[in-house]
C-alpha cells in the first residue's frame, strides 16, 4: 500500500543527527532486517502449516479405512463366536480376513510412520524460527531501551530560554505610517470578505 521510508530518512527527518545517539542509529538500521526476519518466520510457518494439513488430508482416508475394516472383522468374529453353526471352514475364512487385516494394518502403520516423520520434518524450521524471533526481540528490546534513554535521560538538548533583559518589548502589528486599524475597521474588512 504505502512504501516504508528508509530508516535513514526517518532518522534524518525525525531528529537532527547530533541529537541521536549512535546506538539508536544502529538500532534504526537493524529494523528492516528485523522485519525481514519476521516475514521469513511467517512464510516458513505458513509453508509448514500447509504441508502438515496436506499430510493430514492424505492420511485421513487410510485411517478411516483401517478403522472401518477393523470394525468389520470385529463384528464378523463376534457373529462367528455367537453362531450355533461354528465350524472350521467358517473359522478359516475369518482367520484369513484377520491375517489380511493384520498385513494391511502393518502396511498402514509403516505409511503412518512416514507421514509422522514428514510432519516432524515440516516443523524443522521451528528451531530456526525461534532463533530468528529471539534476535528480532533483542533488536526491539535495544530499540526500546535507546528510545527510553532519549526520552527519559534528556538526550535531546533543551532549547535555552531567551535571556531576560529586564525589559519587555511590546509586539506591534504591521507598521504602516498614518494607518492604525481599529476593531471596527477589522470587522468591516471581514464583513466585506464574507465572514
Amino acid at each position: 500500500m504505502f512504501a516504508d521510508p528508509e530508516p535513514s530518512t526517518i532518522e534524518a527527518k525525525a531528529l537532527p543527527s547530533s541529537w541521536v545517539k549512535p546506538e539508536l542509529r544502529h538500532v534504526v538500521r537493524e529494523m528492516p532486517d528485523a522485519c525481514e526476519r519476521l516475514e521469513y518466520v511467517g512464510k516458513m510457518t505458513e509453508k509448514a502449516a500447509n504441508r502438515v494439513l496436506a499430510l493430514i488430508d492424505d492420511a485421513k482416508p487410510a485411517c478411516d479405512e483401517v478403522r472401518s475394516r477393523g470394525q468389520e472383522i470385529a463384528d464378523a468374529m463376534t457373529r462367528l463366536a455367537d453362531s450355533p453353526d461354528f465350524d472350521a471352514a467358517r473359522a478359516r475364512v475369518l482367520m484369513r480376513m484377520c491375517a489380511e487385516f493384520a498385513t494391511r494394518a502393518a502396511t498402514f502403520a509403516d505409511k503412518q510412520n512416514s507421514v509422522l516423520t514428514e510432519v516432524m520434518m515440516a516443523q524443522d524450521f521451528q528451531d530456526l524460527s525461534g532463533q530468528v524471533i529471539n534476535k528480532v526481540m533483542a533488536i526491539l528490546w535495544r530499540a526500546e531501551e535507546e528510545l527510553r534513554h532519549v526520552l527519559d535521560d534528556g538526550a535531546l538538548p533543551e532549547v535555552a530560554p531567551a535571556q531576560a533583559t529586564g525589559q519587555t518589548e511590546e509586539l506591534k502589528g504591521v507598521q504602516v505610517p498614518d494607518r492604525a486599524m481599529q476593531q471596527d475597521d477589522v470587522d468591516d474588512l471581514l464583513a466585506s470578505m464574507g465572514f
